[in-house]
């Protein structure tokens, strides 16, 4: 795809996850970043402070660089948006600050349109804007509805910037077992389906 990010030379990229407590927010952040220290990269994930209980809005973030990162602040300002509950998209200003060329993956099996998204849709890179169904492929390969991993395979397919593999070793550091095994099929399968709807796209 000739609009994957390529970081090398780039300025610093900049994520933030937005769900709820539960979800494996934080968890998230945390194993973006160990994909991307696996492909040789400087990474960073934080959460923001606030609520972690059960059902209550949480962000996090993670900075890749090929650089040290020293800044600690918040992200204001993403180039990628991971929405993990679609139900936050009309509760919380999830698009807030979003770089003009960025990219949004949202947990959900319905359309940017469908999801009342079209303005979004209207500024944004079109082709950088995309929904996977990540809750009906963790309940599959996991019986729990976790979308977390499933949506860093997702992630991989959309941004070209880290691999399925080191999404997969960042998977094995977190968990372990059956559980390991059910996340990893599960972000293979995200993967498959944001490139298929790439393609798609692009053949459009």
């Amino acid at each position: 795809m000739g609009f994957h990010l390529q970081l090398q030379g780039q300025p610093m990229l900049q994520i933030r996850i937005h769900g709820r407590g539960g979800q494996g927010v934080v968890t998230a952040a945390e194993m973006l970043s160990v994909a991307a220290f696996e492909q040789g990269r400087h990474a960073q994930a934080f959460p923001s402070f606030g609520s972690e209980r059960t059902g209550a809005p949480v962000v996090a973030f993670c900075r890749i660089d090929d650089r040290e990162i020293r800044l600690r602040e918040p992200i204001l300002a993403p180039d990628v948006l991971i929405v993990q509950d679609p139900t936050l998209l009309h509760q919380v200003d999830v698009f807030q600050g979003l770089h003009p060329d960025g990219y949004v993956l949202i947990n959900s099996k319905r359309s940017f349109h469908d999801l009342g998204l079209a303005d979004i849709e209207k500024r944004y890179r079109v082709e950088r804007l995309t929904t996977v169904p990540a809750t009906e492929i963790a309940l599959k390969h996991l019986g729990r509805p976790l979308p977390n991993a499933v949506l860093l395979g997702g992630f991989a397919a959309l941004s070209g910037l880290i691999t399925l593999d080191a999404v997969s070793h960042a998977i094995g550091e977190k968990f372990s077992g059956k559980v390991a095994a059910g996340n990893v099929a599960a972000a293979a399968e995200a993967f498959e389906y944001i490139k298929r709807e790439l393609e798609e796209l692009a053949h459009a």
